[in-house]
C-alpha cells in the first residue's frame, strides 16, 4: 500500500477552520496531495477547485460559511462521538479511551484539542502505517459517509475533501439517506417561561389560577458499545443509514 502520509496531514488541514494561515498553505497542501497521488486524479482536481474557491471568495465569508456548516448542526458536526454518542454517558469513556489510543501511539494532545474532532483523528491516522490507517480510518466509515451526504445536501464544498478522506482509505463514496436535522441554536435554546410571562391563560386577579403542566418528551439517542478493540462502534449512526453509491 502506498504512502499516504502527507495526503491525510493536508486533507486534515483543509478540513480545519479557513483562517488567513490555512489559506496561505493551500498551494503546499496541493502539491503534498499531488506528490503522494494516492488519491484518484479526478478527486484531486476537486481539491484544487476547492481551494481555488476558498481563496476567490470574501475571507470574511469563507469562515462564517465554516461555522454555519459545522458548528450549527449535529448532521454535519466534525466531531465523530456526536454522530454516535450523541449527548449520553458514553461519550466521556470513549473520549478517554481515544486519547489512550493516541498516547500509546506517541501522540500527546494540547488541551484546547478535542480527540474526536476528524481533524485530530486524520492527524493521528497519518503517524500510522499505511494498512493500520486505512483500517482506523474504516472503522468510521458509516459516520463518514453520512456527514459527506448532509453536505451534499447542503450543497456544501467541503463534500469534495470528505470524499477524498473515504476514497483515501478505500471506501465508497457514497450518498446516505439522513434525517432532518434540527439547528443546534434551537437544541440548546432555553423554553420560555410561563409563555413569555403573557396573561394568556390566567385567572382574574382574586380568582384562583390554574396551572398548566407540560410534559417534556426526550431526544432518543443511539448510544454505541465501545470496547478495547474499537473506539468506534460499528453500525447505525445519529443518522438513519441506506446506501446508495454515486
Amino acid at each position: 500500500m502506498k504512502n499516504n502520509r502527507y495526503s491525510l496531514r493536508a486533507l486534515s488541514a483543509l478540513m480545519g477552520y479557513p483562517d488567513a494561515q490555512l489559506r496561505s498553505h493551500l498551494p503546499e497542501l496541493l502539491q503534498a496531495i499531488d506528490k503522494e497521488a494516492v488519491i484518484p486524479a479526478a478527486r484531486r482536481q476537486a481539491l484544487h477547485a476547492f481551494a481555488t474557491e476558498l481563496t476567490r471568495l470574501d475571507p470574511m465569508e469563507v469562515e462564517a460559511r465554516y461555522v454555519e456548516t459545522f458548528d450549527r448542526g449535529r448532521a454535519t458536526s466534525l466531531h465523530m462521538f456526536e454522530h454516535i454518542h450523541g449527548d449520553s454517558r458514553e461519550r466521556g469513556p470513549a473520549m478517554v479511551d481515544l486519547v489512550q489510543t493516541y498516547e500509546k501511539a506517541g501522540l500527546m494532545m494540547s488541551p484546547d484539542e478535542l480527540p474526536d474532532h476528524l481533524c485530530v483523528v486524520l492527524e493521528f491516522a497519518s503517524t500510522q502505517p499505511p494498512p493500520l490507517a486505512s483500517a482506523f480510518l474504516g472503522e468510521m466509515a458509516h459516520i463518514l459517509s453520512a456527514i459527506f451526504s448532509a453536505l451534499v445536501q447542503g450543497g456544501s464544498p467541503y463534500a469534495t475533501p470528505l470524499a477524498a478522506v473515504l476514497e483515501l482509505c478505500g471506501q465508497r463514496v457514497q450518498s446516505v439517506a439522513i434525517v432532518a436535522d434540527e439547528a443546534m441554536d434551537d437544541l440548546w435554546q432555553e423554553p420560555q417561561a410561563f409563555d413569555g410571562c403573557s396573561t394568556k391563560g390566567q385567572s382574574k386577579p382574586g380568582q384562583a389560577q390554574t396551572i398548566h403542566l407540560v410534559r417534556k418528551t426526550a431526544v432518543p439517542l443511539h448510544p454505541a458499545t465501545v470496547t478495547a478493540a474499537s473506539v468506534f462502534a460499528k453500525g447505525q449512526t445519529a443518522q438513519e443509514v441506506q446506501g446508495a453509491r454515486i
